[in-house]
């Protein structure tokens, strides 16, 4: 007894398993085995639950000011001039402010959290007079 106690105290999840009255810390035969149950548990797909659900439609493109961002160069190598934000949810037309200047972009939906900050193509960069290495907050302006 004092064995099963010493080996409860080692682990006390296998102490759960251990039927009672048992000495040599192994099942009796015939005892029920103890099996955890989650809450979490989902029933398996089946072949007939039917077809797979719909892709989600386009988001609606949006409109007017979508706010200020913090933006960093984007890939150098990417030409044009477009902003990579998380402020849009498909590529559109927009605009982007910067200390008095403007210059219209392609905005491009990015894979991250609406604070996350933004990235601005070259072109965009140096249109706004912005030094290429710099953090920078923009306004985003959807459609222009």
């Amino acid at each position: 007894m004092i064995r099963v106690s010493v080996l409860c105290l080692i682990s006390l999840s296998g102490c759960a398993a251990l039927p009672i009255g048992s000495s040599r810390g192994v099942p009796e035969a015939g005892a029920p085995a103890i099996v955890p149950v989650s809450g979490d548990v989902k029933p398996q797909a089946r072949d007939d639950d039917g077809p797979a659900p719909a892709a989600p439609a386009t988001q609606p493109k949006a409109s007017g000011s979508l706010g200020r961002t913090v933006a960093s160069l984007g890939d150098p190598a990417r030409p044009g001039a477009w902003l990579e934000t998380p402020l849009v949810r498909n590529d559109q037309p927009g605009e982007v402010h910067y200390q008095g200047k403007g210059v219209s972009v392609t905005l491009i939906p990015a894979d991250a959290p609406v604070g996350a900050g933004s990235r601005l193509s070259v072109a965009a960069m140096q249109a706004l007079g912005a030094p290429l290495g710099d953090l920078i907050e923009v306004e985003v302006i959807a459609g222009g």
